[in-house]
């Protein structure tokens, strides 16, 4: 079996859709076919179910299991070589749900280790469990733990989720919130697949209740000026309270156990982590953060 050849499936295999897989391989869709048919034909069964639309079935869940540890593997004894033959330490790659949450370690990290190259991606929490088995990133930072095999990780802080809503509006000063009577209210919010969002539609999936979103930004740090302007009323995470000390908000504390985060680091647990990766994972792991969170309302 090539390389490219699997490759090619793990992103057929994610986008479950083929021309989307070729736009981003960028290659021939006709020609991506015949490679997902040779690994078919060379397996001696079918990877995708193919009656409604592409869907990968259970042996190409499998196989992409596999495929995506052995492809990791050669990432990682590239990278160990490059790290064993030149000077300094590499490159650290690291993905995060939000990055607002990490500014002070990794200020600290190049401040400590100039040399080093940091890749940092915006990642969501569905998709980290393979891109670290696959070995694209050396460390994640999820709002909640990570529960899947092949992933090691460690809790670095708990933080409550409240909403922000204007100062003068009619939630304004209480304390705490229902979630029914928030969802009275219009939401803006980040869009899918973000933390924020996620929470947020669960916080009202297992009530019954719908929220109505007004507004749905890709610019997070834009979601808090939003609000402010009176367009609807949001969930911010407590820590945000701190960073954004400026901001014309009100922070209200929501009656609920399942409003908040577990903030986590997680790395692959069968995987060599470089030099510089490690340094990281101690950098993050050993940050104050309690301190860290210390702060008052808006």
């Amino acid at each position: 079996m090539e390389l490219n050849a699997l490759r090619q499936f793990l992103v057929v295999a994610r986008l479950e859709h083929l021309s989307r897989a070729a736009d981003e391989l960028r290659v021939a869709q006709p020609s991506l076919s015949r490679t997902i048919a040779r690994l078919e034909g060379e397996l001696g069964t079918p990877l995708f179910d193919r009656s409604s639309r592409l869907r990968l079935n259970d042996a190409g869940r499998l196989f992409r299991t596999y495929v995506e540890r052995a492809l990791g593997e050669l990432q990682a004894g590239q990278l160990a070589v490059a790290e064993a033959t030149t000077e300094g330490l590499g490159t650290v790659r690291l993905a995060s749900e939000t990055f607002l949450t990490l500014t002070g370690p990794l200020a600290l990290y190049k401040r400590d280790h100039p040399a080093v190259e940091l890749e940092l991606q915006w990642s969501p929490a569905e998709d980290m469990a393979r891109r670290l088995r696959a070995r694209d990133v050396d460390l994640c930072v999820a709002s909640q733990p990570i529960h899947a095999e092949g992933v090691a990780g460690v809790r670095l802080f708990e933080d409550a989720v409240g909403v922000a809503v204007p100062r003068d509006h009619p939630l304004a000063g209480r304390a705490p919130v229902g979630l029914h009577e928030i969802a009275e209210y219009p939401f803006v919010t980040a869009r899918a697949g973000h933390w924020l969002r996620r929470l947020l539609d669960q916080l009202f999936a297992t009530r019954g209740l719908a929220p109505r979103i007004v507004c749905e930004s890709d610019e997070h740090s834009a979601i808090a000026d939003l609000i402010g302007a009176g367009l609807g009323i949001g969930l911010v995470p407590s820590f945000a309270r701190r960073k954004n000390p400026r901001t014309p908000l009100v922070w209200v504390p929501v009656d609920s156990p399942d409003c908040r985060r577990t903030v986590t680091l997680c790395w692959a647990a069968d995987g060599h982590l470089s030099t510089a990766a490690q340094l990281m994972r101690a950098t993050i792991t050993d940050w104050d953060w309690r301190n860290d969170q210390a702060g008052d309302n808006f």
